[in-house]
């Protein structure tokens, strides 16, 4: 069936075809339009009846009137850096680290907000800059930053002379990481370890549990003297 606008003969054909009794779908063969743009028509304009066909029509020019059209996006050119780097490879490396971040666990726009993060090489950004370079809204950075925060994966400052909040990469953040997830394995082990005495040590379950219990300690362990080790060096 034809598109396009209703002219104004079709609307004086459906305001003829509505004195007359005829349903919608009666009026749209008519016309040879869908049934559901002369519903649509019918309805914008004040029902089946008070619908005019000259007010209709001067509604709809007013309506086209009212949308002025949308300014085209200019891109800005692509620059490189004092590095030599352009806008589009940083984007792609931090694409790429925050997929691997979310394969951790951590929500997308986290990842996104971290990776980011990382990429600028004073390791901080602004809201506004994170909502301009990530082209989402504040709120969702407020969310993103968030979740780091809590996890001390970032740390808030604040812009010296102004009351804009700053985000910046703890450098620290990996190594309290690593202990959280020790300390994660520790209990978990320990949950493990009573488990298989509950169950039974010397049943299947118990001796599953106990197998367990005894790898997440010693991993625990490994990581926790791996994490001192580097702390040291990075003290140095």
């Amino acid at each position: 069936m034809p598109g396009g606008r209703l002219s104004q003969e079709d609307r004086r054909l459906i305001a003829a075809g509505l004195s007359h009794g005829l349903g919608y779908a009666d009026i749209a063969r008519q016309l040879n339009r869908p049934t559901s743009t002369v519903s649509r028509e019918v309805t914008r304009n004040g029902g089946p009846g008070r619908y005019r066909a000259e007010v209709a029509q001067a509604a709809t020019v007013v309506r086209s009137r009212r949308r002025a059209p949308r300014p085209k996006r200019v891109e800005s050119p692509s620059t490189a850096d004092e590095y030599g780097r352009s806008p589009e490879l940083l984007s792609d490396f931090s694409t790429r680290i925050a997929e691997l971040f979310t394969v951790t666990g951590m929500p997308k726009m986290a990842a996104a907000v971290l990776a980011r993060l990382y990429a600028a090489d004073s390791g901080s950004l602004t809201a506004a800059e994170l909502v301009a370079q990530l082209r989402v809204s504040p709120a969702t950075v407020s969310s993103a930053v968030g979740h780091l925060e809590k996890r001390a994966l970032i740390r808030r400052d604040r812009d010296p002379g102004t009351r804009r909040d700053r985000y910046v990469i703890d450098e620290s953040a990996w190594y309290r990481a690593t202990l959280e997830n020790a300390r994660a394995n520790e209990r978990l082990a320990a949950r493990a370890r009573d488990g298989a005495e509950a169950l039974g040590s010397d049943t299947p379950a118990g001796v599953r549990l106990l197998g367990m219990s005894e790898y997440l300690e010693r991993v625990g362990l490994d990581m926790l003297r791996s994490a001192e080790r580097w702390r040291d060096r990075l003290a140095r």
